[in-house]
Protein backbone atom coordinates (compact mmCIF):
# COMPACT_ATOMS: atom_id res chain seq x y z
CA UNK A 1 0.00 0.00 0.00
CA UNK A 2 1.29 3.19 -1.18
CA UNK A 3 0.19 6.76 1.00
CA UNK A 4 0.30 9.99 -0.80
CA UNK A 5 -0.49 13.52 -0.57
CA UNK A 6 -2.35 15.69 -2.64
CA UNK A 7 -4.00 19.05 -2.64
CA UNK A 8 -7.20 19.26 -4.27
CA UNK A 9 -7.11 22.63 -6.79
CA UNK A 10 -10.80 22.08 -8.09
CA UNK A 11 -13.76 21.01 -5.94
CA UNK A 12 -15.11 18.76 -8.46
CA UNK A 13 -12.24 16.45 -7.37
CA UNK A 14 -13.29 16.28 -3.91
CA UNK A 15 -16.84 14.50 -5.26
CA UNK A 16 -14.45 12.08 -7.43
CA UNK A 17 -12.67 11.26 -4.00
CA UNK A 18 -15.75 10.31 -2.27
CA UNK A 19 -17.14 8.28 -5.15
CA UNK A 20 -13.69 6.02 -5.44
CA UNK A 21 -14.35 5.86 -1.23
CA UNK A 22 -17.85 4.71 -1.95
CA UNK A 23 -16.43 1.77 -4.28
CA UNK A 24 -13.75 0.99 -1.66
CA UNK A 25 -10.88 1.65 -3.60
CA UNK A 26 -9.40 4.56 -1.45
CA UNK A 27 -9.38 5.56 2.08
CA UNK A 28 -9.01 9.01 3.01
CA UNK A 29 -7.79 10.83 5.78
CA UNK A 30 -7.56 14.11 7.21
CA UNK A 31 -4.20 15.38 7.79
CA UNK A 32 -4.14 18.90 10.25
CA UNK A 33 -1.20 20.79 10.17
CA UNK A 34 1.30 20.71 13.12
CA UNK A 35 0.13 24.57 13.16
CA UNK A 36 -3.83 23.94 13.56
CA UNK A 37 -2.43 20.97 15.88
CA UNK A 38 -1.01 23.06 18.13
CA UNK A 39 -3.86 25.93 18.22
CA UNK A 40 -6.31 23.08 18.86
CA UNK A 41 -4.20 21.96 21.84
CA UNK A 42 -4.09 25.31 22.89
CA UNK A 43 -7.44 25.88 22.58
CA UNK A 44 -8.46 22.43 24.74
CA UNK A 45 -5.77 23.47 27.53
CA UNK A 46 -6.73 27.43 27.69
CA UNK A 47 -10.80 25.90 28.08
CA UNK A 48 -10.12 23.69 31.20
CA UNK A 49 -11.18 25.89 34.48
CA UNK A 50 -7.98 24.58 36.03
CA UNK A 51 -7.37 27.25 39.41
CA UNK A 52 -4.01 29.02 39.47
CA UNK A 53 -1.56 26.77 41.94
CA UNK A 54 -0.81 28.80 45.33
CA UNK A 55 2.75 29.29 46.43
CA UNK A 56 2.54 26.50 48.42
CA UNK A 57 2.04 24.05 45.83
CA UNK A 58 4.46 25.59 43.66
CA UNK A 59 6.64 25.54 46.26
CA UNK A 60 6.20 21.79 46.60
CA UNK A 61 6.57 21.34 43.15
CA UNK A 62 9.63 22.59 43.37
CA UNK A 63 11.20 21.02 46.13
CA UNK A 64 10.09 17.75 44.41
CA UNK A 65 11.79 18.33 41.81
CA UNK A 66 15.02 19.19 43.89
CA UNK A 67 14.93 16.43 45.31
CA UNK A 68 14.98 14.24 42.43
CA UNK A 69 17.83 16.28 40.60
CA UNK A 70 20.05 15.63 43.45
CA UNK A 71 19.31 12.57 44.55
CA UNK A 72 21.38 11.06 41.16
CA UNK A 73 24.59 12.88 42.34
Amino acid sequence: METYQIELLEPKAKKLLQELVKLKLIKVNAIISPKNEFKELLAKIQGKNIAPLTLEEITREVEIVREKRYAKK
